[in-house]
């Protein structure tokens, strides 16, 4: 039986902006098995997962969860726990780390400070640092999810963990089951679909350098979907791989078309043309679930303008 991410590769679907949004991840290692929901539906207490919730809700906070690659075996009660909170949108990028052995600890976190990119209350209410360690990867597996997820993700999070990258994880939910094996790389919240294990160590090195790779990737978490398929095109046409280099600073219009206005840090700027169509032939856009027309940004023009132009 044919997968939702053989159909998707089969058509060529395209890729770009079709990123999760969230301008803060929040990432609670959680061990053991997940559940579809895994906030709800894991070894983590179910009136935790829907406090979390709750308190995440219009934000701009994501919360996921996360494990070590391997055998899933749960911690005994009272065991430290990682947990990482990342901002994403650029000029106020950074990564905080920190420990836990209580997750209820994650409630005395002011959410909406978080999603405007504030890390005091991370570091204050959970004794966060700035994270000192290689980027994260963190690697979609949950088969309960979809099970492309599973069958694609944690071979790749394996090998991945095998072959020496310290910053592989898997976590529950990333969007897009049929781009298996999904990824997303922190602390600037690039996501990448398709991804093999040379291309993730590619994109990590350049994250280590302070470049964005384009290739296989489905866009910053920062935008909204037009932003994320103007932005990348923009890197395209420009040939822009500095990582906080380019900022969405206005969409105009409505689906199914936008006009993007994209500003780099030296003063150029773009107006990017995005229509949304919608992908054909019918696929599955999850495993199991009836043929569907999922939609697509597609990016019709990109043009260089003043900035004078660009406030008319």
């Amino acid at each position: 039986m044919s997968t939702c991410s053989t159909a998707s590769r089969e058509l060529d679907e395209p890729l770009a902006g079709t990123a999760a949004t969230a301008r803060t991840w929040l990432l609670l290692e959680q061990p053991g098995p997940w559940g579809a929901k895994a906030l709800t539906s894991s070894h983590l207490d179910p009136a935790l997962g829907r406090a979390l919730e709750a308190a995440a809700k219009g934000t701009g906070v994501r919360i996921a969860l996360i494990r070590r690659t391997g055998r899933h075996a749960d911690r005994p009660a009272g065991a430290a726990r990682r947990v990482y909170a990342a901002h994403t949108v650029p000029g106020r990028v950074w990564l905080h780390s920190a420990t836990t052995t209580d997750p209820r600890d994650l409630l005395g976190l002011d959410f909406a400070a978080l999603g405007r990119g504030a890390h005091d209350t991370f570091d204050t209410a959970l004794g966060g640092q700035p994270h000192d360690g290689d980027p994260l990867a963190l690697v979609c597996t949950n088969g309960k999810r979809d099970r492309c997820c599973a069958l694609l993700g944690r071979p790749l999070a394996a090998e991945l963990a095998a072959s020496g990258v310290d910053g592989v994880w898997e976590v529950t939910h990333l969007g897009g089951h049929r781009f298996s094996p999904t990824v997303l790389v922190l602390p600037y919240g690039y996501a990448y679909g398709r991804a093999e294990a040379h291309a993730v160590k590619e994109v990590l090195h350049g994250v280590q350098e302070g470049r964005i790779v384009v290739e296989g990737c489905r866009g910053s978490s920062a935008w909204e979907r037009p932003g994320q398929a103007a932005e990348l095109a923009v890197r395209t046409a420009a040939g822009v791989e500095v990582a906080e280099a380019l900022s969405i600073v206005r969409i105009d219009g409505a689906a199914p078309r936008w006009e993007v206005a994209v500003a780099h840090t030296d003063g150029r700027r773009w107006w990017v043309e995005v229509v949304q169509g919608a992908a054909s032939p019918p696929r599955p856009e999850s495993c199991g679930s009836v043929l569907g027309s999922p939609a697509r940004m597609d990016v019709t023009a990109v043009r260089e303008v003043t900035v004078t132009a660009l406030a008319s």
